[in-house]
C-alpha cells in the first residue's frame, strides 16, 4: 500500500480509478460522481455566517458528499481532499462574505498524534491546503494541538461531546506566525454541533488572535448550527 501522500502525489501524475466508483477517471473523481457531489452543495453557503463565531459549509453531510469524506478520512484516499477543498476554496471567494477584508490565515482542526499516525494524514489539514492553493491564504498547520484522544462522536450527545472535548486543544508551535499575521478561520471537514470549533477557537482566543469564523466542507446539522454563538474572553 502507498503511503498516503505519496498516493496523492501519484494520483496526479498517474491514471488512477475513481475512488468512489472505481470507474476510469481523466480527474481526481469521474464525471458522473462530481457531478453527484456537485448536487450535495447548498444553494447558500453562508446562511449560518453569523454570531461571534459564524459558518461557512459548502454542502450538507449525507450522500455521496458523506461518502467521499468516509473514503478520504477511512479509506486511505487523501487524494479527494484536492477537489473538496478547492470547491470550498471557491465558493468561499465567490461568497466575498468580507469585502475588501484579502487574507485570513487558516488554521485546520488538528488530530491527535496518534490517530495521525494510523491514519498517515489529518484529512483537515489536506482539505485546508487545497482552500489555501486556490484563496492564496496563508496556512498555520501547527498553530493547534490536539492534546486529548477523544472517542468517535456520532454515538454522543451533546453534553457527551463537551465533556470529551474539555481540554482537547492546546497551543502548537506555529501559533506565534497567527499572532503576527492576519485574523483566523478556523477549517475543519464536518461541522455538526459545533463543539469541536468552540474548544478550538477559545485556545485561540485565550491567546488574543481573532477568529473570525469557521469553514468546513460538510454541515451535519444545518439547523441545529442556526444558534451557533461562541462569546469570547
Amino acid at each position: 500500500m502507498y503511503h498516503p501522500i505519496l498516493k496523492s502525489l501519484l494520483s496526479l501524475l498517474l491514471k488512477e480509478n475513481c475512488p468512489l466508483c472505481y470507474r476510469s477517471a481523466d480527474d481526481t473523481l469521474c464525471a458522473d460522481c462530481q457531478a453527484q457531489l456537485q448536487d450535495c452543495k447548498v444553494e447558500n453557503c453562508s446562511q449560518f455566517w453569523q454570531g461571534d463565531l459564524p459558518l461557512f459549509a459548502w454542502g450538507t453531510y449525507g450522500g455521496q458528499l458523506r461518502r467521499a469524506i468516509t473514503s478520504l478520512k477511512y479509506h486511505n484516499h487523501p487524494e479527494l481532499a484536492q477537489p473538496l477543498g478547492y470547491w470550498l476554496g471557491k465558493a468561499w471567494r465567490e461568497a466575498n462574505l468580507l469585502g475588501k477584508r484579502k487574507k485570513f490565515t487558516v488554521v485546520p482542526i488538528p488530530i491527535h498524534p496518534q490517530r495521525r499516525k494510523e491514519r498517515g494524514f489529518n484529512q483537515a489539514e489536506l482539505l485546508a491546503r487545497s482552500f489555501c492553493r486556490y484563496t492564496g491564504y496563508p496556512l498555520a498547520a501547527k498553530a493547534l494541538k490536539r492534546v486529548k484522544a477523544t472517542e468517535a462522536f456520532f454515538n454522543l450527545n451533546l453534553q457527551e461531546r463537551k465533556e470529551q472535548l474539555k481540554e482537547a486543544f492546546a497551543k502548537g508551535n506555529g501559533i506565534r506566525r497567527c499572532k503576527q499575521s492576519s485574523p483566523v478561520l478556523i477549517l475543519d471537514d464536518i461541522h455538526t454541533t459545533g463543539q469541536t470549533a468552540r474548544q478550538a477557537a477559545q485556545v485561540l482566543y485565550q491567546e488574543g488572535i481573532d477568529v473570525v469564523g469557521v469553514v468546513a466542507i460538510a454541515a451535519a446539522d444545518r439547523k441545529a448550527n442556526q444558534t451557533y454563538v461562541q462569546p469570547k474572553v
